[in-house]
């Protein structure tokens, strides 16, 4: 909230698409204020576009909304979960529009080290870590859902080579705003 509200202060006015939100914090904020807030989860077996649970139906990879929809797209924890962040990218980019920013969050476990793919898709579709398996929370499902990223620094060249998007790494260390913690590294990829 903090990265957005001062780098896009009129955010309650923008189109505002945010992929799989929790039920609290900055998504709840972000749901209720925001006059054209769009959220969305991924239910594989299920079509794209269609509303789920209150929710569209999208896959990060292959979205089905229009070229230049959204102003801001965000991301909590997120693109540590997708299989093909490339593809994730260059979507995002594909729906927002010109000046629109895709604001998000990711653990950047890797820290100075190359980002690692930490586990694919085998032929049938079936999850193959590379490394220790590890889930972390899912919002729709007690399965969680797997790591499939260790991201490093260099994940701000992976987005630029995928997507054209300029990103900013924003490091947040506010104690006095009670901001301190490991893994708290905002991106800002824009679209110029």
């Amino acid at each position: 909230m903090f990265v957005l509200e001062n780098n896009y202060p009129n955010w309650k006015n923008l189109k505002i698409h945010e992929s799989s939100p929790g039920s609290r914090g900055a998504s709840a904020k972000i749901k209720k204020d925001c006059l054209n807030y769009a959220a969305s989860q991924f239910f594989p077996e299920e079509k794209l576009g269609i509303n789920i649970r209150s929710f569209r139906n999208e896959d990060l990879e292959d979205q089905t909304f229009e070229d230049e929809t959204f102003d801001i797209v965000i991301t909590q924890d997120v693109m540590e979960h997708v299989y093909h962040p490339e593809k994730a990218f260059a979507e995002i980019a594909r729906t927002l529009k010109k000046g629109g920013a895709h604001i998000f969050t990711v653990p950047i476990i890797n820290r100075h080290n190359k980002t690692e793919i930490w586990a694919k898709l085998d032929s049938n579709g079936n999850t193959v870590f590379l490394d220790e398996p590890e889930y972390h929370g899912n919002p729709i499902t007690s399965q969680g859902s797997p790591v499939t990223m260790h991201w490093g620094f260099d994940i701000v060249d992976f987005i630029k080579e995928s997507s054209g998007l300029e990103t900013q790494i924003v490091h947040l260390d506010y104690l006095q705003l009670g901001i301190r913690a490991d893994f708290i590294e905002v991106l800002i990829s824009k679209k110029i």
